[in-house]
């Protein structure tokens, strides 16, 4: 079965995350992907994240979904991001065709 296309962007985080041995607590930023604003909604309220924490600068919609670009977008909005703010932990996800979704955990160190 394939899940819910808004959902894929979570369960990527959900599985990032364990690997790595990190909660949800741990992030200071993230950014989901979308092409559609459901996605990011509905990810965040599954991993129980304040929104002020997603996509910081915009997301997809605001400021574009390049075709096969879009994970090397939020990846670098993501780590310029952590570096303006001095450092952090972020994740990137996004979903896919097929009812598949990425995740990537990267850890900025303060200056």
């Amino acid at each position: 079965d394939v899940p819910y296309l808004a959902l894929t962007p979570a369960m990527a985080v959900e599985q990032a995350l364990k690997r790595a041995d990190l909660t949800v607590a741990d992030l200071d930023l993230v950014e989901i992907n979308e092409a559609f604003a459901s996605v990011t909604l509905v990810s965040a309220d599954r991993l129980g994240i304040d929104l002020d924490k997603v996509n910081i600068n915009g997301g997809a919609i605001a400021l574009g979904h390049p075709l096969a670009a879009s994970g090397a977008r939020i990846l670098i909005s993501l780590i310029e991001s952590l570096r303006e703010r001095g450092g952090g932990i972020g994740v990137a996800a996004i979903c896919s065709g097929g009812g598949q979704g990425d995740a990537v955990i990267v850890r900025v160190e303060a200056p």
